[in-house]
């Protein structure tokens, strides 16, 4: 219930906040006679629709295990995550292509009023401060879906940062930059939405969770009582979720129950000390370097 309030309020604020952002965007660009701010204007209103997959996304991902899913549905976040970086591709594709189209067109080229330069302040500093929010709590929940909006909301600040310095150099008498500015803008926008297309297939080819998170997994399943030794070690990322299937050794002569019960420390041991856990395997083997 509390994940559930927590993903509503931030879905809530990133809509809203959006849709306002978005409109004074449009309206500044327009008046303003600014492509750049049209152009960031345009990543704002996106992320609404960012918004809106990564929290059906993340709801979707809730459901419990079923006859056809007994793994659980962990992987939406991850197809979300996904679309949400296609998205953001295709946004800063379209800047690009707009900014290209009036930078080999100088005689369309305007210089911008001042309105423009205010909108752009105001949004490095409104979605900075979403980003700052809605990261705080896709941590809280480890959501690769939300941490992929909050990346959305930090590449709509930075593409404001652009927007700011080209319109400004235009008023300065060079108002080439203002299409270049756009330029600028689809590169940031092109780079997030790589890394986040990245991340989210990583998460659904079961890749493995990383050298460092398994040698610490080693370290504390050999620290356990009755544990002689790894035989094996492999995890892999299931959505926002990890898997963990082990093999340990231990002494060859124990009772079944006594060699159980190792196993069932180490089980709990793990799935306690990692949250983002989901499942762990541990096979039993005998020690043969008894």
């Amino acid at each position: 219930m509390e994940e559930e309030r927590i993903v509503k309020k931030m879905s809530r604020a990133g809509i809203l906040g959006n849709i306002l952002l978005a409109g004074f965007k449009l309206f500044a660009g327009v008046i303003g006679r600014s492509g750049a701010m049209v152009s960031d204007a345009v990543h704002s209103l996106s992320d609404v629709f960012a918004t809106f997959i990564a929290y059906f996304g993340v709801r979707l991902s809730k459901q419990p295990e079923d006859e056809e899913h007994p793994y659980g549905h962990e992987r939406i976040e991850s197809v979300a995550s996904l679309f949400l970086g296609l998205i953001l591709a295709g946004t800063g594709l379209g800047i690009g292509y707009t900014g290209l189209g009036k930078l080999f067109a100088p005689e369309e080229l305007e210089i911008p009023t001042l309105l423009p330069l205010i909108a752009a302040a105001v949004s490095i500093a409104a979605k900075e401060g979403m980003f700052q929010y809605t990261m705080h709590y896709a941590k809280k929940l480890n959501s690769s879906a939300f941490q992929a909006d909050a990346w959305h909301h930090r590449s709509d600040a930075l593409s404001s940062v652009g927007s700011f310095i080209g319109i400004g150099l235009a008023k300065l008498g060079f108002p080439i930059m203002d299409p270049i500015a756009s330029l600028v803008i689809c590169l940031f926008i092109l780079k997030v939405a790589y890394d986040i297309s990245k991340d989210a297939v990583a998460k659904m080819l079961d890749t493995s969770c990383g050298e460092e998170f398994e040698q610490d997994v080693r370290n504390f399943a050999e620290a356990q009582p009755g544990v002689r030794h790894i035989d094996l070690l492999h995890t892999r990322q299931f959505g926002s979720k990890v898997y963990i299937e082990l093999e340990i050794a231990v002494q060859g002569d124990l009772p079944l129950t006594e060699a159980h019960a190792i196993a069932e420390s180490v089980h709990r041991g793990l799935e306690n000390r990692y949250p983002s856990v989901k499942h762990v395997m541990v096979h039993v083997n005998p020690d043969t370097e008894e």
